[in-house]
């Protein structure tokens, strides 16, 4: 088995579009060697890191969130599970506000969205007068 892969390799093994992983590289979330022939090699790490990307996406975290927990991992080796531990327990926060959030929404998504308002009849009681307006776009009473 080759110890590096081809860009076709690590997207089919990952499910993650070869543009996707391009674009990833250019923003310093993977990096590749290159052949003399200027194409792309990773190394079988790649796959790890490309999982946790899509992972870390999933859940809601953005890209400079990623690029910023992997700026923590060893460039001179294959993170160990002591380095993603660490990792995992710097997001536990973020992460536990991202779920608070979820349930806010899922818990309030019939009555009301924290005003950008979806509910005509109640909007009189959570919103009088929609003084929420005075603090800006968006949905502030699922916001912090």
């Amino acid at each position: 088995m080759s110890p590096q892969l081809t860009i076709g390799q690590v997207a089919e093994r990952t499910g993650v579009a070869t543009s996707a992983l391009r674009y990833w590289e250019a923003l310093g979330l993977i990096a590749s060697v290159r052949t003399t022939g200027n194409q792309r090699r990773y190394e079988r790490p790649t796959i790890r890191r490309v999982s946790f990307i899509r992972a870390a996406q999933r859940v809601g975290l953005s890209l400079d969130e990623i690029k910023e927990a992997l700026a923590t991992l060893p460039d001179s080796r294959t993170p160990t599970a002591h380095d993603w531990s660490r990792l995992s327990t710097a997001w536990r926060a973020r992460l536990d506000e991202q779920i608070r959030r979820i349930e806010l929404l899922r818990d309030r998504l019939d009555e009301c969205i924290g005003c950008g308002c979806l509910s005509l009849e109640t909007c009189a009681l959570n919103n009088p007068g929609d003084e929420f307006a005075a603090a800006g776009p968006g949905p502030h009473r699922l916001d912090p």
